[in-house]
């Protein structure tokens, strides 16, 4: 039991309780909140919130306060490596005044930031009798010792923390579910989402809005799995044509014959298996919108009968000389390079012309790099959530390997890659062994374009991360190796960006 209750103590107790009952956004801002308060009211000097990976059992600094914070971010434990360790494995508290005298000090952290370690106070957080993480108070000022008053106060602590993850991480649950709900609303209506986070797409939806409420001819040009379907289902929902029907044809996917009947329908005796009359594509989209994928396939003969439905809104059945009439918005796509088809005779130029009237460009992945990582994270969800398997994202050789490969699929090859590598990863992360896109992927990517100045910049970056990581991010380990003063290794680390991703 605590002995004299300290009001300024038992009164931040209630404060982050009231906290903890009331807040619904940053768990990581009231978790911080809670690690300050715990330091300030134990004389410490430093501090961290280290979580316990279920999978692996390793030991993340998700939070770090004090001088060398920033710093201590970049380490991983392994279960039971050093005092917060031990504590994580054995769910019991520690005081540790002499850190020196104790076997279970792990000195590298403290050797390569350079930062003196003397005592330590560390304590388990527990959910549900499970310890899923340590809060650890580095040095007490002025060098005194931690005392057993100063542990009650932080197990107290520990037990608010471990709440505000908990219902965290509750939360996140809940918005996953929301989601996945959502999505699987829209996927049974046939929709898909649309992720987007770089400039160039960004620009393209808002072009989107402005030209969804017209009524005119939609081309959408870019290369195979580029996603121009999306950008189709966009146009149409953002229309006053959203309620009716969103009809989707691809031209190349069936033979002459077949896709007239197809697009127009057919009467009844119109050809051998036509026994009875049939409503083709374009009838079915009356009031909505026809999405003709890969346009540059189509027939010339059925280009004719497609450029009078542009024209005059009415077509005939085959078979049938009494013309349909239908109201339709026409979006159509393609993958080829339409303008020299028109200049081959391959594509008729007028009706080129009629379906190019807002033409839309979706540029190649490897262009829109900045959208490579939101989309293989909701790949990773998707697939994770199909398979009933867990992750936590991707390592960041990984995303690395992402950013710099070429993606000649696009975001077809993108999603392929991610469903592959949810099928065969072991670990929690998807690491880039598990993408299988080849020893080198992309790196002529990488470089094509580049000064040598640039180019020995990424080769220096892809150098020291590699020594980083094969000597566990001990910047005294990786120095060595790399043959260069740990000072020098820490001021490249600074000057390349170099961080640790895996936490």
């Amino acid at each position: 039991m605590l002995g004299n209750i300290d009001p300024v103590k038992f009164g931040t107790l209630i404060e982050i309780s009231a906290l903890i009952n009331s807040n619904y956004g940053d768990a990581t801002s009231l978790l911080t909140q809670i690690l300050e308060s715990a330091t300030r009211l134990t004389e410490g000097e430093a501090s961290s919130l280290i979580l316990r990976d279920p999978e692996s059992g390793k030991l993340h600094f998700t939070i770090a306060l004090g001088p060398k914070g920033p710093e201590v971010k970049n380490f991983i434990l392994n279960p039971g490596e050093g005092i917060a360790g031990w504590v994580a494995l054995h769910g019991q508290s520690l005081i540790v005044n002499d850190v020196e005298t104790d076997t279970r000090f792990f000195s590298e952290i403290s050797k390569s930031i350079g930062y003196t370690n003397h005592s330590i106070l560390a304590v388990p957080m527990r959910v549900r009798d499970e310890t899923v993480g340590v809060i650890e108070i580095i040095n007490k000022r002025d060098k005194k010792y931690f005392t057993q008053d100063d542990l009650q106060w932080l197990e107290l602590f520990s037990v608010q923390a471990a709440i505000a993850l908990e219902n965290a991480r509750y939360l996140e649950r809940a918005k996953d579910e929301i989601r996945n709900l959502r999505d699987q609303v829209q996927e049974g209506r046939g929709w898909h989402n649309l992720i987007a986070e770089s400039p160039v797409i960004l620009e393209k939806l808002e072009l989107i809005d402005r030209v969804a409420k017209t009524g005119s001819s939609v081309l959408i040009l870019g290369e195979s799995g580029v996603g121009k379907e999306l950008f189709a289902e966009q146009i149409h929902l953002k229309s006053d044509r959203a309620e009716g029907p969103f009809i989707r044809v691809n031209c190349a996917a069936l033979p002459e014959g077949l896709l007239e009947s197809e697009l127009f329908g057919h009467v009844k005796g119109a050809f051998t298996d036509a026994i009875q009359n049939r409503k083709g594509r374009f009838e079915l989209a009356d009031k909505g919108t026809i999405f003709l994928d890969e346009i540059g396939d189509l027939p010339l003969k059925l280009q004719a009968k497609l450029l009078r439905v542009l024209q005059q809104r009415t077509f005939e059945k085959v078979g049938s000389s009494e013309p349909v009439s239908v109201d339709v918005r026409i979006v159509a796509a393609t993958n080829r390079d339409i303008e020299r088809l028109v200049e081959n005779g391959e594509f008729r130029s007028d009706l080129y012309y009629r379906l190019n009237v807002l033409p839309m460009h979706i540029p190649p992945l490897r262009q829109r790099k900045e959208d490579i990582p939101a989309l293989a994270e909701a790949f990773l969800k998707k697939f994770a959530r199909e398979t009933n398997k867990r992750f936590e994202g991707f390592t960041g050789d990984a995303v690395e390997v992402m950013l710099s490969y070429s993606w000649p699929g696009n975001v077809r090859e993108l999603e392929n890659a991610v469903e592959r590598a949810v099928v065969i990863a072991k670990d929690s992360r998807i690491g880039s062994q598990d993408l299988l896109l080849g020893r080198g992927a992309g790196q002529v990517d990488e470089y094509k374009g580049k000064s040598l100045k640039e180019a020995l910049m990424i080769f220096k970056r892809h150098f020291i991360r590699k020594a980083l990581e094969e000597s566990r991010w001990n910047q005294t380990e990786a120095a060595k190796v790399l043959d260069i003063q740990r000072t020098y290794l820490s001021r490249l680390l600074k000057e390349l960006s170099i961080a640790n991703t895996k936490e």
